[in-house]
């Protein structure tokens, strides 16, 4: 056999075993990946269950179950059950992994403190203070309590509680009135009966206006129709 004949042949020999060696790599690597991935699962969510529901749930799965000894407060949680886990939800892990959780303490119950008497500010600077929660304020208006100040509360001081709820008194409202439009009136008869139901009324401008007698009521503040109280003054302006 010629020379450069042997040597072709070694050569396609060579590059068959080559390519028979590339195949088995790409073969043994895809079976590897595919034995990976038949090994992994999704994180399930187990927050707001029980740990027997998520025992259950994660087993089914090939994965374990580890509770953390700490618990956390927690408002939105009911005490015993899970607040948060690890792996998050959704997440790929491998079977036989644990997942590790941790769970709610649910409300503090707290002894509440007596704030009837107190300033609704304080009031509820001394709830945040203690951590209990403003579950709701509630309105009087009575001359028989100092303005903005607690005349009630719910639950009673000394109670176990999580929330208070609170009835502020804000005064006695004041007596209003509604404005009268007078414009186009006389402005000095205008003010002498506004005057006369103890409002402060001044002119505070004149101004000249075509086809109008002088003394006139041209503009007014506040305009008619808003709520005035006794003591807020009035300006008229009027023509001359």
């Amino acid at each position: 056999m010629a020379l450069g004949t042997r040597v072709w042949t070694a050569g396609k020999i060579l590059m068959l075993m080559a390519a028979l060696a590339a195949t088995f790599v790409i073969s043994f690597a895809v079976s590897v990946r595919l034995a990976l991935k038949a090994g992994e699962v999704q994180v399930p969510d187990l927050t707001n269950r029980t740990t027997n529901e998520a025992t259950a749930l994660v087993s089914d799965l090939g994965l374990t179950l580890r509770v953390e000894e700490s618990r956390r407060l927690d408002s939105r949680v009911a005490a015993g059950r899970i607040l948060a886990q690890e792996p998050a939800p959704g997440s790929v892990a491998r079977r036989q992994r644990g997942v590790k959780v941790w769970l709610s303490a649910g409300q503090r119950a707290t002894t509440v403190p007596l704030l009837t008497g107190e300033t609704e500010r304080t009031a509820q600077l001394r709830l945040a203070q203690d951590g209990l929660v403003l579950a709701g304020v509630s309105e009087i208006r009575s001359r028989d309590y100092p303005p903005d100040v607690i005349v009630a509360q719910e639950p009673p001081a000394k109670s176990a509680a999580a929330s208070v709820a609170l009835l502020v008194n804000r005064g006695e409202r004041g007596v209003t009135y509604v404005m009268p439009d007078i414009i186009g009136v006389n402005g000095d008869r205008a003010a002498e009966i506004l005057r006369a139901g103890g409002f402060r009324v001044a002119v505070v401008g004149s101004n000249p206006y075509p086809g109008v007698a002088a003394g006139i009521v041209l503009r007014q503040s506040p305009q008619g129709g808003f709520q005035i109280a006794p003591d807020q003054p009035i300006s008229l302006e009027v023509s001359r």
